[in-house]
């Protein structure tokens, strides 16, 4: 059989779905310390926005659609950038210290650089296509 041994191709194969997995896991993380007070705040506004990071990745994938598929990126993009300034009001209020906060900070841009990439990566296949 013909093509049998090809890899199936997902979104989980996607540089950018796979670091921003990983990023999601790590605002899990973080916030299980912040004060109870903030379970329906700050903590619920950051776990949904890390929540939407990989999906938004994940159902741009499955619209098979070049200009779609960069749209939802572009509104992960807009999510990562949503938690980078939570963690400045997590420092602000001290639910983390400034090591954890650099950390998941810089964590955040490398995201946004894989996410940038793979909008570049669309985009210059949709010329490709067009032509």
């Amino acid at each position: 059989m013909e093509g049998a041994n090809q890899k199936q191709h997902s979104f989980e194969d996607i540089k950018a779905w796979q670091l921003a997995r990983d990023f999601r896991r790590n605002i899990y993380k973080i916030t299980k310390i912040f004060p109870r007070e903030e379970l329906y705040c700050l903590t619920s506004q950051m776990r949904r926005a890390a929540i939407s990071i990989p999906s938004n990745i994940a159902e741009g994938y499955g619209r098979y659609n070049f200009q779609e598929n960069i749209q939802f990126c572009r509104m992960a993009r807009g999510s990562l950038v949503e938690i980078l300034d939570q963690l400045h009001v997590a420092l602000d209020e001290n639910y983390i210290n400034q090591e954890k906060f650099y950390n998941l900070y810089n964590e955040g841009r490398d995201v946004e650089g894989a996410i940038n990439g793979y909008i570049g990566f669309l985009k210059e296949q949709q010329l490709k296509y067009r032509n």
